[in-house]
């Protein structure tokens, strides 16, 4: 399906209309090849020429996922003839800010998280995208208005606008667990939080464990238990509530607050629960929490964590074989519908012109994401993609279900202050595992949550 070009010629060959400046023909897959959405890429090419004109992007990319995203890249190079330029930095965060004080900002920045984004769109350091992109956002991504929401910021007047495009997603909602152990035991994945607690009480009374989780992470001790609380704040109130309580509209030590406290209590302050009883939660690390799953017989039978462990998982291991996953399920009886929780980066003009423009109005073609799809580590929301161009069926799933989700939030503890997201929540959740009460727990948090104000 891959094929690389050498001549403007030979990529003319596979798509005639198709533009393609001679210093950008070397492309990852010739237009008009395998499953990709070519439909729009013409017409694209067509109706822009930003000959002569250059685009910069500032990024936390670094080698491979560089290279993967100026492969992309090079695709809105051959269509428009404009120069495309992205330098990756580890320490991103305080260099786009240097440079936009400075005056110096490139074109394109790529956040990680959306509050630097919000906080330089406040400055004046960012350019809207319009109330055009905003309404293609609602439309084409699965959960749009969510995707609107996370990228609107108070601008430098006050006045809400959309500045974010996300371009990249991971999740977070996921429950993992080892095929052969279901079937063995005649397990079957849950679809609801009523089934998945029912399968949990079952496993205890087959004599079994059902869950694995551990807190540890060094001075980053008990982030994982935040995902969790998270997730249970989805499943258990409003997206709107969700909301109010990242930025601190309602309190901590709300009851909505502490009942999903509670439900992450339900699974890590059981000890039939998990591995090692509730006391083992805080002292395992996540990096090893997962490994039960794979003993003989089993610690447990199910981990949630995010899209990343499968690195901790034995050597050898082969997701989608030895080891699955399935969506963390939502209520059945509460009506939230399928949320989504995740994190991701977003893309924000810092320095407009009109190649940049029309760079942004590129990211809006299916091919755009499909170039990332095929060479993995990519997920996107957009819901005119076509599946198959991911490059393995587990990120296939995954991105099915962000393409399922009807709620999709960030990572909250992100959006929260340092102090609080890094810093008393981790701790917080870490003495609620131990046996401290949540009311009493999510007080201390809000009350470190005043300090800072």
């Amino acid at each position: 399906m891959k094929r690389t070009l050498l001549s403007c010629t030979t990529a003319l060959a596979f798509s005639a209309g198709v533009v393609l400046a001679d210093n950008h023909a070397n492309l990852m897959v010739a237009p008009g090849e395998g499953d990709f959405t070519w439909e729009g890429y013409s017409e694209f090419a067509d109706a822009n020429d930003f000959t002569g004109q250059k685009v910069t992007i500032s990024g936390p990319w670094l080698a491979p996922e560089d290279d993967k995203f100026r492969n992309m890249l090079a695709y809105f190079a051959a269509a428009t003839g404009a120069d495309v330029v992205y330098q990756g930095s580890d320490g991103f965060e305080q260099q786009i800010m240097i440079d936009a004080e400075a005056g110096s900002a490139p074109n394109i920045a790529v956040f990680p998280q959306p509050g630097l984004a919000s906080d330089m769109a406040s400055r004046g350091f960012l350019t809207p995208l319009g109330s055009e992109m905003a309404d293609w956002i609602s439309d084409s991504f699965a959960a749009g208005p969510s995707w609107v929401d996370l990228g609107t910021y108070s601008d430098g007047s006050g006045e809400d606008q959309l500045f974010g495009f996300f371009f990249n997603i991971n999740l977070k909602s996921l429950v993992w667990y080892v095929p052969e152990n279901f079937e063995d035991a005649g397990y079957e994945v849950p679809e609801t939080m009523e089934s998945l607690i029912a399968l949990s009480d079952q496993i205890v009374a087959d004599g079994d464990t059902p869950w694995c989780i551990g807190l540890g992470s060094g001075p980053a001790t008990g982030w994982p238990a935040t995902d969790w609380v998270e997730d249970m704040m989805l499943r258990t109130q409003p997206p709107e509530v969700y909301d109010q309580w990242v930025t601190n509209e309602i309190k901590f030590d709300d009851p909505r607050v502490i009942e999903a406290i509670e439900m992450f209590g339900k699974f890590a302050r059981n000890d039939e629960y998990v591995a090692g009883g509730a006391r083992a939660v805080a002292a395992t690390d996540f990096r090893d929490s997962p490994k039960g799953l794979f003993s003989s017989p089993p610690q447990c039978y199910m981990h949630r964590q995010a899209s990343f462990i499968p690195v901790e998982f034995p050597e050898g291991t082969i997701v989608g074989e030895d080891a699955d996953f399935f969506y963390l399920p939502a209520f059945a009886g509460k009506d939230l519908g399928s949320p989504v929780l995740g994190a991701g980066t977003l893309m924000a003009i810092t320095s407009p012109n009109a190649a940049t423009i029309g760079l942004m109005e590129f990211l809006k073609l299916p091919l755009a994401h499909e170039i990332m799809m095929a060479q993995g580590g990519f997920l996107t929301p957009h819901s005119g993609v076509n599946t198959a161009t991911y490059g393995s069926d587990t990120l296939r799933q995954q991105g099915q279900i962000l393409l399922d989700a009807s709620t999709f939030r960030f990572d909250g503890s992100d959006l929260m202050p340092g102090g609080v997201g890094a810093g008393t929540f981790w701790t917080g959740m870490v003495d609620y595992t131990g046996g401290k009460a949540a009311a009493e727990v999510a007080a201390d948090i809000q009350a470190s949550w005043d300090a800072l104000k």
